[in-house]
């Protein structure tokens, strides 16, 4: 089958979205490392929204952290994929076009260091998972003793992790003259804003306190709240979109029509007009992540584990257990909503209700597996956090203890 590329996007089916824009003109002012799935899922289209209404210098430069298979997938494809977006009424399909480049950073760190360094970038964005921070979840501290880190600070040429990275490329535009880019955390890890300036002003502080103390006096790290369900893509899903565009696309991603982005308002070098096209800006990005990582991501921890204990296969399926919903229904009603602080504009018991149904489409056919996943670094973020809050107000936490029970 003909492959998805620049030249053929005009044989696509007229339902098939396209770029409104000429990619041609777009320079690259975002630098985006750890190119998974949900990134292109959810800043990618968030990006092209704003690309859409006024094209500009907003194009993204894809960074792999670990191995070549985004960029074998893309390149190909001139940067181009699809996203298909899962509906009860029917899919929507969209091709992405911001995505520019893709780089690999083991095959060439400096290369990647000097892309992040150039006067054009002016946000490093962020999708490491939890992992990918090289912190102690406990404290919010850089682990010196990471085997990443101690790589990084022995080898400064050619780092490997995400903050060795960022650090480096700092350091590259203060010598430049420059200013910072904003390093925009858009991970599930609580204050990530706060967390990721932390980590980075530590690392830079090991070798050089001057940059340290650089990055803390000029440094943008805005707080994020992400919230899009992407399950990962399949075989089944890549030739199914081959058949519904009538082209070969080896990179789709798929998604829920539902999204939600809360940005800290607090950039050092400008940002995309995203604001126009539906994310949240403001101070109180503390309150929508706590509603979300607690209610949305707490009670996939809750339907995980039974479901898993169970051989349920989907998320919907487990949804439809009345055991695993009245468990859900408990945990999240007594010992996890009643103790969130409220959220601007947003009703605790309608946020609820539209996570069930979000969980309950068949459509989009996240697994169970999936959410089992990296229980050691979930527990801690999504679980742990209510059980404390609620002990702490007198509360009852035996759903929240049934969960860590079920993990174990």
């Amino acid at each position: 089958m003909t492959r998805l590329t620049t030249r053929t996007l005009s044989s696509l089916p007229a339902v098939v979205r396209r770029p409104a824009y000429d990619r041609s003109h777009l320079s690259p002012g975002i630098v985006h490392l750890g190119l998974g799935a949900f990134a292109r899922a959810h800043l990618c289209e968030y990006t092209e929204d704003t690309l859409e209404l006024e094209a500009g210098s907003w194009g993204v430069t894809g960074a792999s952290l670990q191995r070549p298979d985004q960029r074998d997938r893309l390149a190909p494809q001139d940067g181009l994929y699809t996203l298909l977006k899962r509906a009860p009424a029917g899919p929507e399909l969209r091709i992405i076009g911001c995505l520019r480049a893709v780089m690999v950073a083991p095959e060439d760190p400096a290369a990647l260091v000097a892309r992040m360094a150039a006067a054009e970038t002016r946000i490093v964005s962020l999708t490491v998972t939890e992992k990918g921070y090289c912190h102690d979840p406990a404290t919010g501290r850089l682990r010196a003793d990471h085997p990443d880190i101690v790589h990084d600070l022995a080898n400064p040429q050619s780092p490997r992790s995400a903050v060795g990275l960022i650090v480096a490329a700092l350091k590259a535009r203060r010598a430049a003259g420059l200013g910072p880019f904003t390093a925009l955390s858009c991970d599930n890890l609580p204050h990530n804003g706060g967390v990721l300036r932390g980590l980075v002003r530590d690392f830079a502080a090991l070798s050089d306190d001057g940059l340290a103390q650089w990055i803390e006096a000029n440094g943008a790290f805005p707080a994020t709240m992400v919230d899009r369900i992407v399950p990962a893509t399949t075989e089944a899903d890549i030739a199914e979109v081959a058949g519904l565009i009538g082209l070969a696309d080896a990179a789709p991603v798929i998604g829920e029509p539902f999204r939600q982005w809360a940005i800290q308002d607090v950039f050092a070098a400008g940002r995309p007009a995203w604001e126009k096209v539906g994310v949240t800006l403001t101070p109180h990005v503390h309150n929508f992540e706590m509603m979300k990582i607690r209610i949305l991501n707490g009670g996939h921890a809750t339907i995980a584990y039974p479901g898993g204990l169970m051989d349920i296969e989907y998320v919907h399926e487990a949804m439809a257990n009345p055991l695993i919903m009245g468990l859900l229904d408990k945990v999240e009603m007594n010992e996890i909503v009643p103790y969130i602080p409220p959220v601007p504009d947003t009703n605790l018991g309608d946020y609820y209700r539209l996570i069930v149904e979000r969980f309950s489409n068949p459509e989009v056919a996240d697994t169970e597996r999936r959410l089992c996943l990296d229980g050691s670094n979930r527990q801690p973020k999504f679980i742990v956090p209510s059980i404390r809050d609620a002990l702490a107000a007198g509360g009852s936490v035996e759903g929240l203890a049934l969960v860590s029970a079920m993990w174990c």
